[in-house]
Order: structure tokens, then sequence, then C-alpha cells
């Protein structure tokens, strides 16, 4: 039951920096998209730093163990293909859907919605997806400082020392 509540609040608190972070706002999304605002972009890298920097410190000081799903090119690659062309034609990602949805954003509806068809026709698909697609380019349960074969904490600084560069740079060309 603690980890329900725990994925409440981290949800809850996730929803409401994206709020103020502005990253709901449909002219954003579509910024975004037309790589002339990158709000988006600074926002979710962010998120990825610091996420990245918690879990494995979570990690290392045994308070959690990873779960990482395997890496099926099968999957990854029509699966990103699907969630762009959405994002393109809606104009919100599924996550931005629903706070655009709490905002009073009705057209944010139709995220929701594509979600749930999507993921009821894919869960229909998936006992014939997983004898085809999803056996394709299939390279298990890896990581990336597992498949250079160096420590997180050797990788980790490298993904920070970009972050800042590309924020920097976007500052400087003010996008």
């Amino acid at each position: 039951m603690n980890t329900l509540i725990y994925g409440l609040i981290t949800g809850i608190l996730f929803g409401f920096l994206l709020q103020r972070g502005s990253v709901l706002r449909y002219d954003r999304q579509l910024g975004a998209l037309r790589f002339m605002d990158m709000t988006i972009v600074k926002f979710m890298f962010s998120t990825v730093l610091v996420a990245m920097v918690g879990i494995y410190l979570l990690k290392d000081f045994g308070i959690v163990v990873l779960a990482v799903k395997p890496t099926i090119l099968g999957a990854v690659i029509p699966g990103g293909l699907i969630f762009g062309i959405g994002w393109g034609l809606l104009g919100y990602c599924p996550g931005t859907s629903v706070g655009a949805l709490a905002e009073g954003r009705w057209d944010g509806l139709w995220g929701v919605l594509g979600m749930l068809a999507g993921a009821g026709l894919y869960a229909e698909a998936y006992p014939e997806l997983k004898k085809t697609l999803l056996t394709w380019g299939d390279f298990g349960k890896i990581t990336l400082p597992q498949a250079l074969g160096v420590s997180h904490w050797v990788i980790i600084p490298i993904f920070i020392v970009g972050g800042l560069l590309l924020f920097y740079w976007l500052e400087k060309k003010r996008l």
C-alpha cells in the first residue's frame, strides 16, 4: 500500500511541476515540436537528470532494486513512432494531455482516449506481437553503464555536464 501512496504523491508532485513549468500549454508543446521553444526539453531533461542521480543513489544505499526492462528494438522503434505521431497530431504527449484535461482543456481528452484505445489495441495484439515484432532486436536487460562496462557514476557526471552545456546553449540561443 505504501508503494501506491508514494506513487500517488509523486504523480501529484510531478503534475504540479508540469503545470508550474507551463509545459501543459499547447503553444509550448507546438513550440517544442517545431524546435522553437525548448521549455519542455529543458524540463524533461532536468527531470531525467534528477531522477537518474536519485535512483542510483537509492540503489547504491540498498533502498531500491532496479527493475530494468529489456531493450527490444521491435518494441521501442514502433512505440516511439506511434508516440511521436500522436504527439504531433494532437499537440500533447500522453502525460500532458492528462494535465491539460485536469486544467479544463477538453482537447486533452483526445490524448486520454488515444492512450486508452492504444492500450486496448496493444493488449489485443500482444499474443501475436510477442511471437513476432517483440522478438526483433532483443538486447536483454542492459543499461548504458553495463553496455560500456563502466560504473554508473562514470556515466552520470557525463550526462550532467552534457545537460548543463545543453541548457547553457539553449539559453544563449533563447530557445
